[in-house]
């Protein structure tokens, strides 16, 4: 059994949790995500099963988008709802419609982001969660993101709902490069209005090219096995990078991939280094090959054949 199974992520489980439980279901041990959801959110996690597994590496630097309802009012030591409140000024005050969107343009385009302590980011060899959870606090590097989108989800009515506590929700809509951290999104989107803030809500919409509306829960995807009809949902391979170009292999070329051996192409418009996919007569994914502009080649980096 080898594809791609888009899963609608249910709160209060790990991707790992996602991973082991449809190890389970499916039979298979080679299974893997393309990207950790944190716990408490919701939506789109990209699964690899069996030899697809060794698509990870191209997956992996997509873009995603989410929607998230940002609480302006307190700050938490983990930036999303899960964490302890942080103390500070918890009555929060009106904001104009300007203010509001000169914060968040302030935030899009390319931005630096400190990984918050709560993350799986590893520094010295250890999770930075790990860390923060014995009560220690590291400095850490700065990371370049970049934000293509982020924009209140109800940009025509009342922008901030008034929960009555001194806090108010802001439901924002975002498209960003992988490694991007909402909740330090949020937290810095409250900064910009002077105001501790935190993530109350997070789902992922978008991992690349697949959407919430192609997403399977795992209750589907058992439904689906025991009914034998796992084909409808499992995509195969090539689908999971179909934005990469594609080159037909005849029979010796295939032969020759297999063996990891490379092949000649002309007239092509590729550029050096780019990744290319291989496949069989039957447009079947069989390889990931770099371009090599000098040898006008296609080498093999990975190959999914049969072994």
């Amino acid at each position: 059994m080898d594809g791609v199974l888009i899963i609608d992520k249910p709160a209060g489980i790990t991707s790992h949790d996602v991973v082991a439980k449809l190890r389970h279901i499916l039979r298979v041990r080679r299974v893997g995500h393309t990207g950790t959801l944190d716990p408490f959110a919701t939506g789109v996690l990209v699964v690899l099963v069996g030899r697809a597994t060794r698509l990870a590496q191209f997956l992996s630097g997509v873009e995603k988008e989410y929607e998230a309802i940002i609480r302006l009012g307190y700050a938490t030591d983990t930036g999303d709802v899960t964490g302890k409140p942080l103390p500070g000024d918890l009555k929060a005050t009106g904001w104009s419609r300007d203010e509001i969107e000169t914060a968040l343009k302030g935030l899009r385009g390319y931005i630096d982001q400190v990984p918050p302590m709560f993350s799986a980011k590893k520094q010295g060899g250890k999770k930075l969660y790990e860390l923060a959870r014995r009560g220690e606090e590291v400095e850490r590097k700065p990371v370049r993101v970049c934000i293509h989108k982020f924009e209140p989800i109800k940009p025509t009515g009342e922008l901030l709902k008034d929960n009555l506590d001194g806090t108010f929700d802001f439901e924002v809509r975002v498209a960003c490069s992988a490694g991007t951290y909402v909740r330090t999104l949020a937290e810095d989107f409250g900064k910009r209005l002077q105001i501790g803030a935190h993530l109350a809500e997070l789902r992922r919409t978008r991992v690349g090219d697949f959407g919430v509306q192609q997403a399977q829960t795992l209750e589907q995807v058992k439904l689906n096995l025991d009914e034998e009809a796992v084909g409808k949902i499992l995509l195969a391979p090539d689908a999971a990078l179909s934005r990469l170009p594609f080159f037909d292999l005849s029979d010796d070329e295939l032969q020759k991939v297999r063996n990891g051996m490379s092949v000649q192409v002309s007239e092509t418009d590729w550029s050096d280094g780019e990744q290319v996919r291989l496949r069989d007569r039957s447009g079947n994914l069989f390889a990931v090959a770099d371009f090599k502009t000098a040898e006008s080649s296609l080498q093999p980096r990975v190959v999914l054949a049969h072994d």
